[in-house]
This record gives structure tokens, C-alpha cells and sequence, in this order.
């Protein structure tokens, strides 16, 4: 049995909020809700709030023990790139490419 949670779209580059997965990974849900809350990194106000989404969804959904749940798995994917100019010197444009992500996270409990 696993709860899923999915945010897509999340207006971040994939390869910040992928350090941030790195360290809630086979961790128990509490454990990964305390190190999101005093991790210093943008990326960690999307995750956690996919991972309280996650919660949810395993405890009403599936009636999962919340005690008993650690992050399973935990990836992020390229979204669509949103593309920017940015006016230069002498009537140049310089590209501005503003990534996105696709960012799911599962949850298991343990045996």
C-alpha cells in the first residue's frame, strides 16, 4: 500500500529542488517534515507541502498508520521551460529560460 503525492509545474529549476529530495530519501515522514521545516533552501516550502499533501492523502484516502510512514520514493522531472528576453546593450536580447518541474513523492508504511 503507498500514497502518492504529484506537483507539477512548481516554478524551480529541477536540479535545486532535487538536493532538497536527496535529504528526506528513506526517511520516516516526521523525521523528513523537521528536516524540510529547518532546511534553508527555497525548494523546501514546494516539498513540504507536497509531503503534508502526501500525509493526507495516505491517512484519509488509504487509512494509513502516519506513525508508520517513511518517503519510499521521492523524484522530479524537467517541466516546460518558460522562455524570457532580456534586452542588452546595443538593441541585443539575451534568452532568459525559467525552468519548471513536475515533483512526486511516496509514501509506504513500514513493515
Amino acid at each position: 500500500m503507498e500514497a502518492t503525492a504529484k506537483a507539477t509545474f512548481v516554478r524551480m529549476a529541477p536540479r535545486k529542488i532535487q538536493l532538497v529530495l536527496d535529504l528526506i530519501r528513506n526517511k520516516s515522514a516526521e523525521e523528513a517534515l523537521a528536516i524540510l521545516k529547518y532546511t534553508p533552501k527555497a525548494a523546501c516550502e514546494p516539498v513540504l507541502k507536497l509531503l503534508k499533501s502526501a500525509i493526507a492523502n495516505a491517512e484519509n484516502n488509504h487509512d494509513m498508520n502516519v506513525a508508520s510512514l517513511y518517503v519510499a520514493e521521492c523524484y522530479v522531472g524537467q517541466g516546460p521551460t518558460l522562455k524570457r528576453i532580456r534586452p542588452r546593450a546595443q538593441g541585443r536580447a539575451f534568452r532568459i529560460n525559467k525552468k519548471t518541474s513536475h515533483v512526486t513523492l511516496v509514501l509506504r508504511e513500514k513493515e
